[in-house]
């Protein structure tokens, strides 16, 4: 099995009391009409709905914000659906992405799904899917320590004045290269098709226990992409003699500055995101369909494969009368 761990939602409480935070875009026409139809779909069956803006996604957050919510709902790209997990995973709450942005491969659903997707959330019936996370330390020249976590990557990157970097790569105490590099990406499963995948690295399913180490652009014979182990730890050391610092920059939201000097560790995160899924279907099948791979003729069907289930609805009635 390659496919993570999936439970049911937690059934609705019994005294009614239900809350769910809403992450758009304030000032998006599309991202507003949508906000719009979820909140009064949600409302109308008594649950409160409280609106936030991934505006948020730079500088100090207030986490405490979507404290006792059951969901996370963002209304956005892989970006906005990164800051929604951000916000959630100190509380261990699931998120649930609809797509407003490009790919979205984090994402369950699309805009037209809006009806289907508001009643499956009356109805508690979604899975929750947890996704392994990176926790970063960037230990500096001067002794400061900085902590740091990642569900797509952590990037070694360039510094301001965007020198290439001059790094050291290793894995559990061990060098295994030098070169001078535009980056250096650590990723996740789930990261191995944002960053990672750009650079060359490989396509992992997230069932797979296992961390990536993927150069970019490395000026070296030796440039491969790495797959390790879960309990490995990855490094990489900005040397001492580099023409200018770097920067670690965490799901491209949060940056730790590297000066020369600094050494980076990457290892499994010791707090999982939750997803929230709105199919059981296999990875292969958002593969085939966010990329939109050419998969006509596998074994011997016109379109490669069955077409995907309409997502049920769990009321009976029309997905409309939701909102």
């Amino acid at each position: 099995m390659t496919e993570p761990p999936k439970h049911r939602a937690e059934p609705a409480p019994a005294d009614g009391a239900r809350s769910v935070v809403l992450l758009h875009h304030a000032t998006r026409p599309d991202a507003l009409a949508a906000a719009q139809q979820v909140r009064r779909g949600l409302e109308r069956a008594g649950i409160s709905v409280r609106a936030m803006s991934p505006a948020l996604d730079r500088g100090p957050k207030d986490l405490t914000a979507i404290e006792g919510a059951e969901l996370v709902v963002v209304l956005g790209g892989d970006g906005s659906i990164l800051t929604g997990t951000e916000l959630a995973r100190p509380h261990g709450i699931p998120v649930l992405g609809v797509n407003l942005g490009h790919v979205g491969f984090l994402a369950e659903a699309e805009p037209e799904a809006l009806p289907a997707v508001v009643q499956r959330i009356v109805a508690s019936d979604y899975l929750v899917e947890e996704r392994m996370t990176l926790d970063i330390v960037v230990h500096t020249p001067n002794g400061a320590v900085h902590h740091g976590w990642a569900l797509n990557e952590a990037v070694l990157d360039k510094g301001p004045d965007g020198r290439m970097v001059d790094a050291a790569i290793g894995v559990d105490g061990r060098g295994l290269s030098t070169f001078a590099c535009d980056a250096v990406v650590f990723a996740t499963p789930t990261g191995s098709t944002a960053y990672a995948f750009s650079g060359g690295g490989p396509v992992v399913w997230p069932g797979v226990e296992a961390l990536l180490l993927v150069p970019i652009a490395a000026h070296a014979l030796f440039t491969r992409p790495l797959v390790v182990g879960p309990g490995s730890v990855l490094e990489a050391e900005v040397l001492h003699e580099a023409r200018a610092d770097a920067v670690v920059r965490c799901d491209g939201r949060r940056t730790i500055h590297a000066p020369a000097g600094s050494r980076v560790e990457v290892r499994r995160g010791h707090r999982p995101a939750q997803l929230a899924l709105l199919s059981d279907a296999p990875f292969s099948g958002r593969l085939v369909a966010k990329f939109d791979l050419p998969v006509a003729g596998w074994r011997g069907r016109p379109g490669g494969q069955i077409a995907p289930a309409e997502t049920p609805d769990p009321s009976g009635g029309s997905a409309e009368d939701a909102l």
